[in-house]
C-alpha cells in the first residue's frame, strides 16, 4: 500500500486588494480613503495524493490551480486549513523540504539566459549541495531521457522553446526531488515537443516513483499521464476521480443515427435532448438507462440505417463541470 504524501485539509487562500477609481480624481482620493476588498482564490479544498501518483489538477482560469501549487510548495502562505508535503508543513519553508520537491512552471524561467545550461545546472549543484558522484549520474541520465546532448553548451536564448523546456526539467529534477509541481509544462509546444514531454514524464516517474502534481489546460497531458485528476472550479473541488469514469455523474448517452431519409427534428425530441440534425443524421442525448427502449422505438419507427452509441465526449464533460459547484465527488 502507498504511503501519502501530500494531504491537504480545508486550504483557503484570499487575497485582499485595494478597489481605486478610474482618473486623476480617483488617485487624489485614494490618497485619503481607500476601499478594499477580499477575493476568495481557493475555499476549503481537500484531497490527498499518494507516493508515485501522478494527478491532473484542473480547472479553468482563475479557478485557482497555480494557488493551490504555491501554497503546496511553500512559496504562499495561506488563510485558513492545513496541508502536509512529506510530513511538513510548506509554508514554513524548512530546508529539509526544499530538497525534496520542486516546482516548474511553464512561462517562469529558472536558467541563466546568456550562459548554457550547463553552467545554470552548476549553479543548482551547489545551492541543493549535491554530491558530485550523484549529480553527475543524474545529469547523465536526464540529459539521455530528454535527448539533448547536443544542446548542453548553446546559450539558453539560443535554445528553441521545446528545447529550454526540457532543460527546464533536466535543472527541476537534478536534485532528484520526491514530489514535483508542474504547471503547465507543455503550454505553448507544439505537438510533438508535448509529446516528447510527456514520454519523458511517464518515463521518469516509472523509473524514480516520483510524486508528480500536474496543471495543464492540454486533455492529451491528463489522459496520457494522469491515471486520476482533481478538478477545482471557484476555488472548490468539483471532481476527484478518473476522468475515464466522469460520465458515471452525468448517467446519459450519446447516440447517433443515420436515416436512408430526412427526419423532422421535432419527431425525435420524445426520444432524448437532440444535440444536432443535419440532412439525415442526427445526434441525440439519452438518459443511460432508456437507451435500449429508446433505440427500439427508433429503428421500429424511422428508417435507420447506422447507429453509434458512445459515451459523452470527456471534453464536453469537463467544460460542463467547469460551468458548475457541488458534483459529487468521486473518490
Amino acid at each position: 500500500m502507498r504511503s501519502t504524501v501530500i494531504e491537504v485539509n480545508n486550504l483557503t487562500k484570499a487575497f485582499t486588494f485595494t478597489k481605486k477609481e478610474p482618473g486623476l480624481k480617483g488617485a487624489f482620493k485614494g490618497l485619503f480613503s481607500r476601499q478594499t476588498e477580499e477575493k476568495t482564490a481557493v475555499s476549503q479544498i481537500s484531497f490527498h495524493v499518494d507516493e508515485g501518483e501522478i494527478i491532473g489538477f484542473l480547472g479553468p482560469n482563475g479557478a485557482g490551480k497555480t494557488t493551490t501549487l504555491k501554497m503546496l510548495s511553500g512559496i504562499l502562505y495561506p488563510s485558513a486549513g492545513e496541508a502536509s508535503v512529506l510530513g511538513y508543513v510548506p509554508w514554513k519553508r524548512e530546508t529539509a523540504l526544499k530538497k525534496q520537491i520542486s516546482f516548474i512552471m511553464g512561462q517562469k524561467n529558472q536558467l541563466w539566459w546568456d550562459l548554457p545550461a550547463s553552467e545554470s545546472f552548476l549553479l543548482i549543484k551547489y545551492l541543493y549541495d549535491i554530491d558530485t558522484k550523484d549529480y553527475k549520474r543524474n545529469l547523465t541520465e536526464l540529459v539521455e531521457l530528454m535527448n539533448v546532448q547536443d544542446c548542453m553548451h548553446m546559450q539558453v536564448r539560443r535554445l528553441s522553446f521545446g528545447q529550454r523546456m526540457k532543460m527546464e526539467l533536466i535543472a527541476a529534477l537534478l536534485h532528484k526531488p520526491r514530489i514535483v509541481f508542474l504547471d503547465e509544462p507543455t503550454i505553448g509546444l507544439d505537438i510533438i515537443s508535448q509529446k516528447n514531454i510527456r514520454n519523458f514524464l511517464k518515463e521518469y516517474n516509472r523509473e524514480n516513483k516520483t510524486t508528480i502534481m500536474l496543471t495543464s489546460h492540454y486533455l492529451e497531458d491528463i489522459q496520457d499521464l494522469c491515471k486520476r485528476s482533481v478538478i477545482i472550479n471557484g476555488g472548490t473541488v468539483v471532481y476527484d476521480g478518473d476522468l475515464n469514469q466522469v460520465n458515471d455523474i452525468f448517467n446519459k448517452k450519446v447516440i447517433k443515427l443515420q436515416f436512408s431519409d430526412q427526419i423532422d427534428a421535432n419527431n425525435l425530441q420524445c426520444f432524448g435532448k437532440v444535440i444536432s440534425l443535419t440532412d439525415s443524421k442526427v445526434t441525440l442525448e439519452i438518459d443511460r438507462h432508456e437507451v435500449k427502449q429508446a433505440l427500439a422505438a427508433l429503428m421500429s419507427e424511422f428508417p435507420v440505417e447506422d447507429v453509434d452509441i458512445h459515451d459523452i465526449p470527456i471534453e464536453e464533460a469537463i467544460t460542463w463541470l467547469y460551468e458548475r459547484k457541488g458534483v459529487n465527488q468521486l473518490r
